[in-house]
């Protein structure tokens, strides 16, 4: 049977001169080898998007993580240099795709800046530059060169029992991930429960509430360890598993 299809929303790359529409190979990866889904990259559209016609077609949406941060704009502050980069076409693509898919359902798992995309997405802010705020830790990747150490699993957050994630992870309380970023959830989005945090109180796993079926966003980073790390993994898994099922229903 051909594989169900998921979109994945691309970021704006200036490479060799030129603009390219790119999505990191672990999100493609993970998808494909874990989740068992066929992953579509929609372009970054600053404006044009058919967001209706790429929901008619594929069984589920993963917004990825990126180096990128949301533009304050969105959620009604000013933009300064140090809240950047940003990549406005990219807003423009995946916040109207977070609202659709869940709109009409369909299964949608966010990572990284895809956790701060939808709840901007649904009405709530964000915090730049969370070290420097009083009593919280220092969620920046750590300063090596390779990537296996950049995404070490090594900062405990702690799951909420009977949450979402915990039916999904196969397991509620501390969970060890591999947690790297600047920005954060600021306030949250009415329409979201918190279902992870870290020790410091950072905001680390949400789920939609009012959502028809599997809809979470994680601030850390599954998809680079899914075939090896159990939690990780079952994430994925889960994803997929909903994925199959909404195909199924249609």
């Amino acid at each position: 049977m051909p594989l169900p299809l998921i979109a994945i929303p691309a970021d704006i790359r200036h490479l060799a001169r030129a603009d390219w529409h790119a999505v990191q190979t672990q999100y493609v990866d993970a998808a494909l080898k874990v989740s068992k889904v066929m992953p579509l990259l929609v372009p970054a559209l600053a404006e044009g998007a058919d967001i209706d016609a790429v929901l008619d077609r594929v069984d589920g949406v993963l917004i990825s993580g990126s180096a990128s941060n949301v533009h304050p704009s969105l959620y009604g502050l000013e933009a300064t240099e140090a809240d950047g980069p940003f990549d406005t076409a990219r807003d423009a693509t995946s916040l109207p795709l977070i609202r659709g898919a869940l709109d009409r359902g369909v299964p949608l798992l966010a990572i990284c800046r895809g956790i701060q995309e939808l709840n901007v997405a649904l009405g709530g802010t964000l915090v730049s530059e969370i070290q420097d705020q009083p009593g919280r830790w220092d969620h920046r990747k750590p300063p090596v060169e390779e990537r296996d150490g950049m995404y070490s699993i090594r900062q405990p957050v702690f799951v909420r029992e009977g949450s979402c994630i915990a039916q999904y992870l196969g397991l509620a309380g501390e969970v060890q991930v591999n947690s790297l970023h600047r920005q954060a959830i600021g306030e949250t989005a009415s329409r979201l429960q918190v279902e992870a945090t870290a020790e410091d109180g950072t905001i680390e796993a949400v789920s939609v509430i009012d959502a028809r079926g599997f809809a979470v966003g994680v601030q850390w980073h599954p998809e680079y360890w899914a075939e090896t790390d159990t939690p990780s993994r079952a994430l994925f898994e889960a994803f997929g598993d909903a994925v199959r099922a909404y195909a199924a229903g249609r």
